[in-house]
C-alpha cells in the first residue's frame, strides 16, 4: 500500500476516534444538564410506594415543575394510571422506566440529524428572540460542524443592532470562522446574499446565517426574515436546507407561544434548546416536539465553545 493511502486511512480513523470522544464527552455534558429536571421526578420514586391517586397527584405536580405542559401532563397521568390497572406495573419504582419509554415513544419518531448539502453550501438560517442564546448557540454549532472536518461560514444579518455583530465577531474568531458583515442599517437581505456568493465561489461546506430576533416588532421582524429567506432561496439551490429555531430552556412555556411566531412565518425545520444545563423545566422538550411535530437537534449546555451537544432521545 502507498504511504499516502496509509497516511490517509490513518487520518480517517483519528477523525473517527475524535468524533467518539466528542458524542461521549456531549453525552456526559447532556445528562449533567438535566440534572435539575430528573431530581425532582427521582425524589418521588426513591422508595418502593404502592400507586394510589395521591402518588399520581404528586406525580402530576412533579411533572408541571418540569414544564411538560398542560396538553402532555394528563395523557402521561392517564398512561400510568392504565397500565396499573391492568397490572404492567404496580408500585412507583416501576414509573420511571414506564415514563422512559412512553416519551422515548413521542421522541424518537422524529429525525433529529442536521441536513447536509452534497452539492454547494448547506445554508442554515439561525432564528431566535434577542437573549435566547442565539448568538452563542450559532458559535458552537460552527465549533461543532467544524471539528468535523466541515469548512464553515457565517453571516451577521443582524445590521440594526451592532452589539450583535461584534458578539458574533468575537465568537467567530474563537471558533475560527470567517465572517461576512455588513453596515450598519444596511438590507439583511443584502448581507445574506453577499455571504451565499462568498460560500459558493469559496467552497464553504456550510453557511450559518445570524438574523435579528426582535420580537416586539413581530410584524417587521418576520418581513425581513421572509425577505432573507427568499433571497437565499434565489441564490443557493434548496437554501436554507435548516430553519433553526433557539429558545431558551429556561423560560419554560414561554418557549412555546415563540416556536409558534417562528414556525407560522418560517416552517422551522429544528430547534435550538439553549440553557438547559440551567434548568429544571426540561420537560419542554418533549412539549415542543409534540405540539409542532419539529424535532429538537441540539441542546446547549454551558458557556464555552464546547457546550453544544446533538440532541439524545434516548
Amino acid at each position: 500500500m502507498a504511504w499516502w493511502r496509509f497516511r490517509k486511512k490513518e487520518t480517517e480513523t483519528d477523525v473517527r476516534e475524535s468524533r467518539q470522544k466528542q458524542e461521549v464527552g456531549a453525552l456526559a455534558k447532556l445528562k449533567q444538564g438535566l440534572l435539575k429536571t430528573t431530581s425532582g421526578l427521582r425524589s418521588l420514586f426513591g422508595l418502593r410506594r404502592k400507586i394510589d391517586e395521591p402518588i399520581l397527584e404528586e406525580l402530576e405536580v412533579k411533572l408541571y415543575e418540569a414544564d411538560f405542559g398542560p396538553e402532555l401532563v394528563p395523557e402521561l397521568i392517564e398512561e400510568v394510571r392504565s397500565a396499573y390497572r391492568k397490572r404492567e406495573i404496580e408500585s412507583t419504582d416501576q414509573i420511571p422506566s414506564f415514563l422512559k419509554e412512553k416519551l422515548l415513544e413521542r421522541l424518537a419518531v422524529r429525525d433529529t440529524s442536521l441536513a447536509r448539502c452534497e452539492n454547494g453550501p448547506t445554508v442554515i438560517l439561525v432564528v431566535g428572540v434577542n437573549g435566547t442564546g442565539k448568538t452563542t448557540s450559532i458559535a458552537k454549532l460552527a465549533h461543532w460542524l467544524s471539528a468535523q472536518g466541515n469548512r464553515v461560514l457565517l453571516a451577521a444579518c443582524d445590521t440594526f443592532r451592532a452589539a450583535a455583530t461584534q458578539q458574533l465577531q468575537k465568537w467567530a474568531e474563537k471558533v475560527g470562522s470567517p465572517l461576512v458583515t455588513g453596515k450598519e442599517g444596511q438590507d439583511p437581505a443584502s448581507v445574506a446574499y453577499a455571504a451565499c456568493e462568498k460560500a459558493l465561489n469559496e467552497g464553504y461546506h456550510y453557511l450559518i446565517i445570524d438574523t435579528a430576533g426582535r420580537l416586539h416588532t413581530q410584524v417587521n421582524l418576520m418581513r425581513e426574515l421572509e425577505k432573507v429567506r427568499r433571497v437565499i432561496a434565489k441564490k443557493v439551490q434548496g437554501a436554507p436546507h435548516e430553519v433553526l429555531l433557539v429558545l431558551d430552556a429556561t423560560v419554560g412555556q414561554n418557549a412555546i407561544s415563540q416556536a409558534e411566531v417562528f414556525n407560522r412565518a418560517l416552517n422551522v425545520t429544528g430547534l435550538i434548546l439553549a440553557k438547559l444545563d440551567g434548568t429544571a423545566k426540561g420537560g419542554v422538550v418533549i412539549t415542543l416536539n409534540n405540539r409542532f411535530q419539529i424535532p429538537v437537534k441540539f441542546v446547549g449546555l454551558g458557556e464555552s465553545k464546547e457546550d453544544l451537544a446533538p440532541f439524545s432521545a434516548e
